[in-house]
C-alpha cells in the first residue's frame, strides 16, 4: 500500500444495531473515521427487523443495553422487566441521538460485496445502488441471528395471502383480526407471538416439531424504587454481566445440587421460580454441568409446564420427555402466557414431526399428510442462520480470493469470534465460536478489543493484521473441546440452531464457544495485554 492511498474511511461496518452503535463509539475514541451502512431504513438492527408481535428480549431491560456512557444509563428509564421490540428500539434511536451518532450512519443501503485488495491492504466495499467505498477496517456488525432460514416447502409461491419470515414482518403493518393465521415453527418467536396473536385473530394454528424446555417470563413494570435501586448501583450491575457465564446480571447459587441434600433441591427450585434464566443460575452452580442436576431441572420444567397445559394431548406434543436432550442444549424460550394460549378455542396445534408432516403450500393454506389447513395468512417462523448466515448472505474475500462462505462449507472456524485467517483486517462482532451470551455485553467487549487492536496498528504504523491460522487452529480446538466436556453435546440430538443442525446441506458444527461468556472476555483482554499474538502484523512497502 503506497503512504498516499488514502481510503474513503478508516473503518466500514454493516448493521446499525448495538454493533453498529458500539463500534461508532469505540472507533471515534480510537481516533478513526467510520461509515456504518445498513439496509433497514432505521438504527436498531434485530429490533427494526423483529417486530412481529409479542416480539421482546429475553435480558431484562436494565442491563440489555450498552454501558460506555454512565450518563446514557442514568438518563434512560425503562418501562418494565422485558422490554418489547418498540422500546428496545427507542432506546437506540435515543443512544444515537444522544452521542450524534447519525453523521456516520448511512441508511437504506444494502452491502453487496467486500472483496480485500492484496496490492493496497484495502477493503473494496460495493453497495446495491452501484456505490463503491474502500476502507482500511471492515466490520461486520451484522449479528449472530439476522439472517431468516427460509423453508423449502412446495408451492409457497402460490398461496394467495401474505407469507412472509416472522423477522421480516410488513413495516408498514398487517391486519391480522378476524383472520385465519398459520405459524410455522414453534421455537423463541412463536412462544412470544401466539399469545398476542390468538387474542384478535379468528384462529391461530402452530405447526410444531420439537419440544422446548419452556420457561416463564414473569413480566412485570418497572416501579420507581425498582429504577432508583438499578440506577444506584449500576458499576456493579455492569461488573456482574461482564463476570458472568451468560453475560448477566445474575448472581451464582454459591451451591451445587451434588452438595445439596435432596430434601432441599426442590424448595430451592420452587423459591427461585421467578421468571427469567436466573433461576438456572441461581439455583445450583453445576445445572449446565452435572448430569444429575440437569436432569433434576428439566423434570422441574417439565412438571411446571405440564401443570399449565390443560389438554393432555396438548402438552405431550408441547412438553420435552426427560431425556430428550440437556436443558440449554436447545435454547429455552421464555413464555408471556404461551402455553395457556392453547387453552383457547381459537388456538391449534399440529405435530409436524410425527403425525402430520407438511406436504406444501397451497393457494389457499397449506396441506399435511393428514388435513388440509385453511388461511388467511402464513408466518414462517423458522429461525436463523445463526453466527454465519450474515457474514454468508454477501461474498466478503479475503486475501485468497476465496469467500467467508466457501471458507466455512465444513467448519465455521474462527479466532475468537472477531477474526479469520486468510482475511486481513476484517473484524467480526460475535462471529462464530463466540460465547452464546447477553448480546450487548459482548458486544461491548468485541468493540473494546477490535478498537484496541486498532488504536496498536496506527500507534506502531502498521498497514495490514493477518490473522494466523495456527491460532484458528487453536481456538477452534479448544471450543471443541470445551463443547465435548458439556452437557451442551446433546445439541447434535435437536434440530438446534446453536449446532447450525437448522441449515438444510449444512454439516452440525460447534458454533458457540460454551467455556462461560466470563473466561471468553478474560481471553480477549489476555490478548489485548499480550499485543495479539493471533495476529501478524505487518507494515506495505510503498
Amino acid at each position: 500500500m503506497t503512504t498516499q492511498q488514502k481510503p474513503d474511511f478508516d473503518a466500514i461496518a454493516v448493521g446499525a444495531g448495538f454493533a453498529g452503535l458500539a463500534l461508532i463509539h469505540h472507533l471515534r475514541e480510537a481516533g478513526q473515521t467510520i461509515r456504518v451502512f445498513d439496509k433497514a431504513s432505521d438504527v436498531g438492527g434485530t429490533w427494526t427487523w423483529n417486530r412481529y408481535p409479542g416480539a421482546m428480549t429475553d435480558s431484562e431491560s436494565y442491563y440489555y443495553c450498552l454501558t460506555f456512557s454512565k450518563e446514557l444509563l442514568q438518563e434512560w428509564s425503562w418501562t418494565r422487566r422485558f422490554p418489547d421490540w418498540k422500546e428496545t428500539h427507542d432506546y437506540m434511536r435515543f443512544v444515537a441521538d444522544k452521542c450524534d451518532m447519525w453523521r456516520d450512519i448511512q441508511l437504506n443501503t444494502e452491502i453487496v460485496s467486500a472483496d480485500y485488495q492484496t496490492d493496497t491492504g484495502l477493503w473494496l466495499v460495493k453497495t446495491g445502488d452501484g456505490e463503491a467505498y474502500t476502507c482500511k477496517y471492515f466490520i461486520s456488525g451484522m449479528g449472530m441471528i439476522s439472517e431468516p432460514v427460509i423453508p423449502k416447502i412446495s408451492g409457497m409461491d402460490t398461496f394467495k395471502g401474505p407469507l412472509f419470515h416472522s423477522s421480516r414482518w410488513p413495516r408498514e403493518g398487517l391486519d391480522y383480526a378476524g383472520k385465519r393465521v398459520g405459524i410455522i415453527g414453534a421455537g423463541a418467536t412463536t412462544v412470544q407471538m401466539l399469545p398476542v396473536m390468538a387474542q384478535d385473530a379468528a384462529s391461530v394454528t402452530v405447526f410444531h416439531r420439537t419440544p422446548n424446555f419452556i420457561m416463564p417470563a414473569m413480566q412485570k413494570p418497572m416501579t420507581p424504587e425498582w429504577e432508583k435501586e438499578i440506577k444506584e448501583n449500576y458499576d456493579e450491575i455492569v461488573a456482574r454481566c461482564r463476570n458472568h457465564s451468560f453475560g448477566m446480571d445474575f448472581n451464582t447459587a454459591g451451591r451445587t445440587m451434588a452438595e445439596t441434600p435432596q430434601e432441599d433441591v426442590q424448595k430451592i427450585f420452587e423459591e427461585n421460580w421467578k421468571g427469567s434464566f436466573r433461576w438456572v443460575f441461581e439455583t445450583f452452580d453445576d445445572l449446565l454441568s452435572n448430569p444429575e442436576a440437569n436432569k433434576a431441572a428439566r423434570q422441574f420444567i417439565i412438571d411446571k409446564m405440564r401443570e399449565r397445559i390443560s389438554d393432555p394431548e396438548v402438552a405431550d406434543i408441547l412438553v420435552p420427555d426427560i431425556d430428550d436432550y440437556a436443558l440449554f442444549a436447545k435454547r429455552p424460550p421464555l413464555d408471556h402466557g404461551y402455553l395457556e394460549a392453547y387453552d383457547r378455542d381459537n388456538v391449534h396445534l399440529v405435530d409436524i414431526k410425527d403425525r402430520e408432516p407438511i406436504v406444501e403450500i397451497t393457494e389457499t393454506g397449506l396441506r399435511t399428510t393428514e388435513n388440509h389447513y385453511e388461511f388467511d395468512i402464513i408466518v414462517l417462523a423458522t429461525g436463523f442462520r445463526a453466527y454465519t448466515g450474515a457474514l454468508e448472505a454477501f461474498p466478503i474475500r479475503g486475501a485468497s480470493g476465496q469467500s467467508l462462505r466457501e471458507k466455512w462449507q465444513d467448519t465455521s472456524n474462527c479466532i475468537m469470534g472477531v477474526c479469520a485467517a486468510d482475511f486481513p483486517n476484517l473484524f467480526m462482532i460475535t462471529g462464530p465460536q463466540a460465547p452464546f451470551a447477553n448480546l450487548p455485553t459482548s458486544i461491548e467487549q468485541n468493540a473494546i478489543w477490535i478498537a484496541d487492536c486498532i488504536k496498536k496498528m496506527e500507534s506502531e504504523g502498521y498497514d495490514v493484521f493477518k490473522p494466523r491460522k495456527d491460532a484458528e487452529d487453536e481456538w477452534s480446538a479448544h471450543v471443541t473441546d470445551v463443547h465435548q466436556q458439556t452437557l451442551l453435546n446433546d445439541g447434535d440430538k435437536v434440530h438446534s440452531w446453536m449446532m447450525g443442525a437448522n441449515i438444510e446441506g449444512h454439516k452440525p458444527r460447534v458454533l458457540i464457544y460454551f467455556g462461560g461468556a466470563n473466561v471468553y472476555y478474560d481471553k480477549l483482554r489476555e490478548s489485548v495485554d499480550a499485543g495479539f499474538p493471533e495476529l501478524e502484523f505487518q507494515k506495505l512497502a510503498g
